[in-house]
Formats: structure tokens, sequence, C-alpha cells
């Protein structure tokens, strides 16, 4: 799930491959009969490359090393050049997931990229236009909630696997789509790259897990221990807990345009965060695939800046408009009222809860920050943030007022 303004949301073995000649074996079909009868379709000079495999804390830190020894030793992919690593991208046509697929595609690595039949919010992609979206990528149209069938689609390819890169995230946070998405199929992902030669997995995660008061928190937390507590020497993990995003922040922007006044909880300084832009963080989950400094830790990440608050945030846009700013003060108690009546309601009627879920994420998002939560104090600390980056929120709310949030829907985020 993708971090959001509580207004927008109320044993595995190596693999060897067969040694067949993968060209002879797909018959280099039509992009046409790619569609409709092979796994596999290609938006570039097909360059699968085969590849023989080489031999909870929960909370935060500027820079978690979980491991007790390096592993890069074991990981010959690292001694590649990039087009001789083949990556593959689960969660692709998501929110940070065609970014990160863009960003590798551009630094040369061999993508494949596994998509649904029928991709984006509530599926509205069909294949042509997943195609279209991920250009550059090899696309793999497979279901990764079925472990089955992606081991399936993934040995089809005829090539090893050097690294998992998973964006997978719940479509909207709910109970039982946190746990399909956020811990099932993230680690079908991890159970299929593993099997056929994968030495690395690069997963995003979210700096909120930190303090774990959702499902969707508590899903992902258990893939992260899962993941750190493999008993393989050869294989290693980069963990990335990014802040908010710049497209959640970006909700209200359409509504202070019309003359609206800017809606905060509090006195708007309830939290802050460091948000970072889908290229910035795209780039630095490129950044893990080879980074040897990155290996076997756990990286929260922010953008470049200062931590702001709702009401920062809200003085910059009216800046940008030339307004007066004009805000409305709305007490968070209102939010807790209405979670303590759906929690009841929920007690007698199961089917509430996931109701009842969203409101717990909307007041999460409008109290906690999204900045290292420093174990030692039990604050947020923004000096323990890292930054990274050049993208700043005015410049994305510059952008925004000029064209508009068209074609930046969050939610879905399942592929």
């Amino acid at each position: 799930m993708a971090l959001s303004s509580p207004f927008n949301v109320f044993a595995s073995y190596s693999y060897t491959p067969k040694p067949k000649t993968y060209l002879r074996d797909s018959k280099l079909l039509s992009r046409s009969q790619q569609l409709n009868s092979f796994p596999l379709a290609s938006n570039s000079n097909l360059r699968l490359t085969r590849s023989r495999p080489g031999p909870v804390s929960s909370l935060g830190t500027s820079e978690i090393d979980t491991s007790s020894s390096s592993s890069s030793s074991s990981s010959t992919f690292r001694n590649k050049i990039p087009s001789e690593v083949n990556i593959l991208v689960v969660g692709s046509t998501g929110y940070i997931g065609r970014f990160v697929v863009q960003e590798l595609v551009k630094r040369g690595f061999n993508v494949i990229a596994v998509a649904r039949e029928k991709s984006g919010v509530r599926g509205k992609n069909d294949k042509e236009a997943t195609l279209k979206q991920l250009q550059g990528a090899n696309v793999c149209f497979s279901d990764v909630t079925d472990l089955a069938s992606l081991e399936r689609s993934v040995e089809s390819l005829g090539l090893g696997i050097d690294v998992v890169v998973s964006c997978l995230a719940s479509r909207n946070g709910g109970i039982k789509d946190s746990w399909k998405i956020d811990y099932e199929a993230t680690k079908n992902s991890l159970l299929a790259g593993k099997k056929f030669g994968a030495k690395h997995f690069v997963l995003l995660s979210a700096i909120c897990v930190q303090k774990p008061l959702l499902e969707f928190q508590r899903a992902k937390l258990k893939f992260e221990a899962e993941l750190m507590e493999l008993q393989d020497s050869t294989f290693t993990y980069s963990i990335v807990r990014p802040t908010a995003f710049f497209k959640s922040l970006g909700g209200q922007v359409d509504i202070v345009k019309d003359g609206k006044p800017y809606v905060m909880f509090g006195d708007g300084k309830l939290c802050a965060c460091k948000p970072i832009s889908e290229e910035d963080l795209a780039s630095f989950i490129a950044d893990c695939v080879l980074e040897e400094s990155k290996i076997n830790k756990v990286l929260p990440i922010g953008g470049p800046g200062k931590a702001l608050t709702p009401l920062e945030q809200g003085e910059i846009l009216f800046r940008i408009l030339g307004r007066e700013p004009k805000f409305l003060k709305v007490p968070i108690e209102i939010m807790d009222f209405v979670i303590g009546v759906l929690d009841g309601v929920a007690k007698v009627f199961p089917s509430v809860a996931e109701a009842a879920e969203f409101g717990k994420i909307g007041r999460y998002y409008a109290a906690e920050s999204m900045l290292i939560l420093d174990p030692e104090t039990g604050e947020y600390s923004e000096e323990k943030t890292p930054s990274y980056g050049k993208d700043t929120l005015e410049d994305f709310f510059e952008k925004v007022v000029r064209e508009g949030m068209a074609g930046q829907e969050l939610g879905e985020q399942f592929f």
C-alpha cells in the first residue's frame, strides 16, 4: 500500500537452465502470438541472458545492518555487466513499480517484469497497455498470488534469475488484501526467484512498519523477518523503507485551487515527513541491485530537504498559488470516535472490520510521522532520517498546479 494522506484513505534449490536455446524455443513469436500463447512478451530486443547461479527489529535507525558477515563474495552476478544481470520485478505496474522498471531498463539491466493480464487500478489495463507502459522490459504475464503458476511462468523463460525486486503492495491496505499481497504474494516471489537461481532480493517496504498498528504493517514485518532469517549464506537482501510519496500528498491541490481551505488535523503539526518522488525512490531501489554497501540492510530513505508538517505543506501550496493561506483544522478526536463506532459494530458484523481498518489507516497517517523512530527516545527524528535524490515537494506541487493529478492514481497497487 502506498503511503497516503489521511484524506486519501477513509526452501528452495539452485536452478540450472535447461541446455536449450531460448530464441529457438520461443521461435521469436510475433507480438500478437506472444500475447495469446506465450507468457513472455518483449518490448525490447530480446536480451534474455542465461546465467548459472553461483555457489524483527521493527524500530528503524538510519541504517540497520542485519548481517554478521558480508555475502558479496558468493553473489557472482555483481561482477557482471548490467546487460547480463537478469532481474525479475514483481509489482511492476504498481505506483512505484513502473518507475523501478524504467530505471532498471535505463541502467541496462535485463528486466523481466511480471504483470497480470489485466493490470493497473481495477484492472483497467489490458496486455497491450501493459506492454506499452513497461517499454524496454520483457513482460511475463503471470499471477504472483499462485506460487505454482508463478514458478511455471518463470521456468518457461528458460533462463536463470539473478535478482528479484519486489514492489508489491496491497491495493487498499485492507486486512485480507494485506496478508494476501504484502506477505503471501511477496513470499511467493522470493520462493520462485530462489528456485530459479536468484541470489539477491530487493524489497520495497515502508518506513511506517517501525510502529506497526495496522494489518498491512504487520504483514510487511512478517515477511521482512522471514527474509532476514533465511539460512542461506549465499543469499543477500536489501529492505527499502521509504517515507511518504509526493503523490500521496497531492490530493488537496485541486481543492485548494478551487478556493477551498486546506484541511489538516489538529494544529497541522501532529506529524511530519521527508517526502520522496517516485523517480528518486526508483533510483535508490536500483542502487540496491549491485551496491555491496546496501547488502543485508534495512534502509530507511526520505527525499531531500527538511521534514515537512501538513501545515508547512499547505503553506507551500498557497505560496505557489499566490494566495493567503486558508486552513480548516479538524479535531483528530473525530476520527477516534468514528473508528470506535466501527470497531464496535465489527464485533457484531465482522464484515465491517475492513471499514474500521481503513479508518485506522487514515488516523495513523494523520498523527504519525513518516520519519525514523528513535528507539532510545521514542520520538521521530528528522536528523536520523536519511535523504536521497533531488526532487522537492514544491517542484511537484508546481507541476500539479499546472497539469493536474490526472493519471496519478494511488490504490490498487497489486501489480
